[in-house]
């Protein structure tokens, strides 16, 4: 089958030069989807499947990066080249990450060389699944090892390249001693100490410590901006883990975590970007 390709720019100028650069350079492809916006973006990549994504990083609302997020938790996640106007600081992250980019604006020669490595690598998991197929072992799980690779150096990524974008963390020693609460009519004063998990809402972050939940009116990044990163890990893009809360890691199918705590009875997800952080030592 001929490879599959999704384009999301919000410059709806940009999106038909990089649509018909690819349309040139690529012919064999199929272009299932050209969208402006991240949410477009998500629904088109759960909608056609692509085998490569080409992702504008700044788009309003729901960024690039933030999709990328969404698509490594995809059973088949796409390939991802970002299309990006970043400074060479920047790009060196990518460089390091083995994850393409294109800049803007599109040059013919760059996007050559990186339809190039896409063919490539297309075909290196082409060849890995009829492997797979040749053997006992399933063509799922012979695609997702395929993919592992992939998933995993574009979650590094996208930590390195949201570290660039985060305010700076407190200095160590300065971090948040007491989070506070309203619940009710009254302040609640709730000792980091204590905190399990925090979790976003739609406006809030739930407070889920081992006097029970509350919630505030803050964003998770903020917030944890303010903790100790050596304690409070995160492990999906609306969960934070007090990781001596922990108990266990556990391993569900396709190569899933999820964690089990010491004095609750709920298991949290652990998203793939984040699941190098409980590989064995």
């Amino acid at each position: 089958m001929p490879p599959t390709l999704l384009i999301a720019d919000d410059e709806a100028l940009l999106a038909r030069v990089l649509e018909a650069e690819l349309k040139a350079l690529w012919p064999e492809a199929t272009i299932a989807s050209v969208v402006h916006d991240g949410m477009a973006a998500l629904e088109a990549a759960r909608t056609h499947q692509p085998d490569v994504a080409f992702l504008d990083i700044r788009m309003p609302g729901m960024s690039g990066m933030d999709v990328a997020r969404e698509l490594i938790e995809f059973d088949r996640p796409p390939l991802v080249v970002f299309v990006t106007a970043y400074d060479q600081f920047a790009l060196e992250a990518f460089e390091r990450a083995a994850v393409d980019y294109v800049l803007k604006p599109v040059q013919h020669e760059r996007l050559e060389a990186t339809v190039g490595r896409l063919k490539a690598r297309l075909s290196a998991k082409a060849a890995e699944s009829a492997e797979g197929d040749a053997g006992a072992d399933s063509d799922e799980a012979a695609t997702d090892i395929g993919t592992m690779v992939d998933t995993d150096r574009l979650a590094q990524l996208l930590q390195r390249l949201e570290s660039l974008e985060q305010p700076a963390a407190a200095p160590r020693g300065h971090y948040l001693r007491f989070i506070k609460a309203l619940v009710g009519q009254e302040v609640r004063i709730i000792p980091v100490d204590e905190v399990v998990y925090l979790e976003a809402t739609d406006k809030y972050v739930n407070v889920v410590s081992t006097s029970g939940e509350a919630l505030i009116r803050t964003s998770l990044r903020e917030l944890t901006q303010q903790l100790d990163p050596d304690r409070f890990w995160q492990i999906h893009r609306g969960t934070v883990v007090n990781i001596d809360c922990v108990a266990s890691a556990v391993n569900q199918s396709l190569g899933r975590l999820s964690l089990k705590l010491r004095d609750r009875p709920e298991s949290l997800p652990v998203a793939r970007q984040y699941a190098h952080l409980f590989k064995q030592m």
